[in-house]
């Protein structure tokens, strides 16, 4: 259900919002009246997609999450556009995808890459808008994954950056908190993707198989949650991490 003008006149960013789950927060959080900056390495399909009457309240900027320049610079040119970060969605992350590997074949340079994209970039961001939020209040949701509560084989390091998230998030929660400033993570887990439609039969249904619910996620059942967390009625909700991922795996 999206709530109209929810978000009315307030400034959002989304990092990795060019496709896939980023881009349908982005989406949520713009039907819901937000001005909303996206950072991308790719964002020419999300302006298409985002259509004429939004347009006026979309920033998209491609640039490399990695990049703490790149970051420092979007940031600027947001609250420039359309004023103070109140809601910062931590979304962009990555596994080692094709380099990813067993943990005794893995590759150190690998491990680097999953851990900057996947955590040093939420702390790069968080901190950028952390001075603001401090004086104003705020909303903050990072992006982990049930592979950190699961463990899944051959994603250690991307398992490792995420549980780093999550502790990221429960202790930035508690310096904030007394600020008015709210800071969750949520943690998909099979969420239909463009990859998906690259996968054997036999895995999707394996990965149905182990997921409780019977199916795959969509990614606009993330940005339901997202927007939850970033809405007034979760001002009571804290350094929590919330996992979506149809009962795969129970805290």
């Amino acid at each position: 259900m999206i709530f109209e003008n929810r978000f009315k006149n307030r400034t959002v960013i989304v990092s990795g919002g060019g496709a896939g789950i980023g881009a349908a927060i982005v989406s949520r959080m713009l039907a819901e009246g937000a001005c909303v900056g996206v950072i991308d390495l790719h964002t020419t399909n999300l302006i298409a997609e985002v259509g004429d009457e939004a347009s006026n309240r979309l920033l998209a900027i491609n640039g490399d999450c990695t990049d703490a320049r790149a970051l420092a610079d979007f940031c600027e040119k947001v609250v420039g556009a359309f004023g103070p970060v109140e809601i910062l969605v931590n979304n962009v992350g990555q596994s080692g995808r094709e380099r990813s590997a067993l943990f005794h074949e893995s590759r150190e340079e690998v491990w680097r890459f999953v851990l900057e994209v996947s955590l040093l970039s939420a702390m790069r961001l968080s901190r950028l808008v952390a001075a603001s939020m401090r004086e104003r209040g705020g909303r903050i949701v990072n992006m982990a994954s049930d592979a950190a509560f699961a463990g899944d084989a051959g994603l250690t390091d991307y398992a490792a950056a995420k549980m780093g998230l999550v502790g990221f998030t429960r202790s930035l929660a508690r310096e904030l908190a007394p600020y008015a400033v709210t800071v969750n993570a949520v943690a998909p887990g099979a969420i239909r993707a463009r990859a998906h439609d690259k996968m054997p039969k036999t895995v999707i249904d394996r990965i149905k198989a182990d997921t409780p619910a019977g199916f795959v996620g969509e990614p606009c059942d993330v940005a339901a949650t997202v927007a939850f967390l970033a809405s007034d009625e979760a001002r009571f909700i804290t350094g929590q991490s919330l996992l979506i991922d149809g009962g795969r795996w129970m805290i």
